[in-house]
Formats: C-alpha cells, structure tokens, sequence
C-alpha cells in the first residue's frame, strides 16, 4: 500500500447541500491550510468541469484551489505542471473518460511524481471516471447487467495508486455488478470495489478503507475463489464463479485490506 490516502469517488457527489465526501476531502488535504490541484482531463468540457471543484474547494475553505492543465503528454511532461502538482496537498482527478486521463498522463513525468508524492503522503482523490484510475488494472469500458458473461469488461492499465483494487463507480445506479463478477474471475488476486454515487473509500496506509457518504461500497474479493470457466466460455457466455464472496458497506463500515474482511462501525 501507498503511504498518503486515497478517495475514490463513485460520481454524482453532492456539491451544493451537506457536501460530505468533498468536505472529506479537503479535510484529509489539510482543511483552511489545504492546497488542491485539480487534473480534469478526462472531462470532455476540462474547462469547465475544473472550474466547478475549484468553486467547490474554495467554498469549502481550501486556502488555494488550481488547474493543472493537460491537453497533451506534452503538457504531462512540462515543468509547469509538475510544479503545481509538488506544490499540492491533495490532487483530485474529475469525471469524463479513464481512457482518456490514462492516456494523456500515464508514463509521463506528472504521473512518476504524482506516484512519487503520493507515497510520501498527498492525498489524491478521483471522481467517476478519475476513481476507476486510480488503480493499477483499470476498467477501461464494459456494459451493464447483473450476470457475469465473457466479454462484458475490458480491463486496461490504471494509474498503479492501489495495486490490489478494481474499482468501478456510478455501480448499482448504473447496474455494474455483472462486470465487476467478471473483472474479478478474470483476475481473482484482485478485489472489485464497486462505488455507488456520492460514496466514497477512505484508504489508507494501514490497509484499511472506510466508507464515506451517502450510498454503498460492494466488495468482490476472489481470494478464495474454487472455480471459474472464464477462460473457456466462448462469445457473450454466462461465467461461472464459484466461492466469490461479496460485502456490502455502508458509512462507517471499514473493509480491511489486509485481511479481506470488513469491520462493522
């Protein structure tokens, strides 16, 4: 496990009322001494979308609130932009498209020093999109229902913040558990996390990871998995999984890394 915290977000957080998850967020950045960079570059609008969380920080109470820019690997790589990010207390990536945000940061120099101050410490945050990112086998795309099949997910790199994670956001709003079964049978040393909208995973250092908010976090964990005939359905088969075991959590409920087993409040 890193050493700083990690949030992913499962998308649609409240941003006007009681704002729990972001509050969170700026808390764990440090409240009026926190200095947030946002990296909106999955949106398809990043203007805007980061103008919104810098509105959103600043009325928090976080005492500086910025844009890193990326339009381009370029950008990624330039002096600028990893000044912004050194100067930061807590990163928070926005929604839009993980292919995208993966494709214009993995393996340039803003991701090395983004892994890099993370490990030292900084809080990094990520929405949506931005929450699937974070980590290291990433779900690139895949489709709705509630039964596994063959073919449903596709799984790509992510960011590499949390090795032994899956996460999967806007979830049982969107009806994404087939996928995660199927995320999870594909690669059974991994946990699925599956994030309802304005929840979040609280993780830190020591392995453990609460849940923060307003919905629920489902857990897939495939550790003691028997069985599976995912290698050998063909087409858009059904998959079968035998021994997967699933939790769901709600705020306050802690989920224990390490031992793969979840601690009531």
């Amino acid at each position: 496990m890193t050493h700083g915290v990690l949030l992913p977000i499962g998308g649609a957080e409240d941003k006007t009322a009681k704002r729990v998850v972001l509050s969170r967020f700026v808390a764990l950045c440090g409240g009026t001494e926190a200095r947030i960079a946002v990296i909106a570059a999955a949106s398809a609008v990043p203007e805007e979308s980061g103008k919104r969380y810098v509105d959103v920080f600043s009325t928090l109470g976080a005492a500086q609130v910025s844009v890193i820019p990326i339009a381009s690997r370029y950008d990624a790589d330039s002096e600028s932009a990893l000044a912004q990010l050194r100067a930061a207390t807590g990163i928070f990536f926005t929604g839009g498209d993980q292919l995208k945000l993966v494709g214009l940061i993995g393996g340039t120099r803003l991701h090395a020093a983004l892994r890099e101050r993370h490990a030292a410490g900084m809080t990094v945050a990520g929405t949506s999109a931005g929450a699937s990112a974070l980590s290291q086998h990433m779900i690139a795309f895949g489709k709705s229902g509630s039964t596994p099949q063959q073919r449903m997910v596709q799984l790509t790199a992510g960011l590499g913040l949390c090795a032994p994670l899956i996460i999967d956001q806007h979830f049982r709003q969107r009806d994404r558990i087939g996928r995660l079964l199927t995320a999870v049978a594909l690669s059974p040393q991994l946990i699925g996390v599956g994030i309802d909208e304005d929840t979040a995973l609280l993780i830190t250092a020591d392995g453990k990871a609460e849940v923060v908010g307003s919905g629920s976090v489902t857990i897939v964990d495939g550790g003691a998995l028997s069985y599976t005939d995912a290698h050998a359905v063909k087409g858009y088969s059904v998959i079968a999984l035998h021994s997967v075991r699933l939790h769901v959590l709600t705020s306050g409920h802690i989920y224990d890394l390490n031992t793969r087993l979840p601690i009531a409040p």
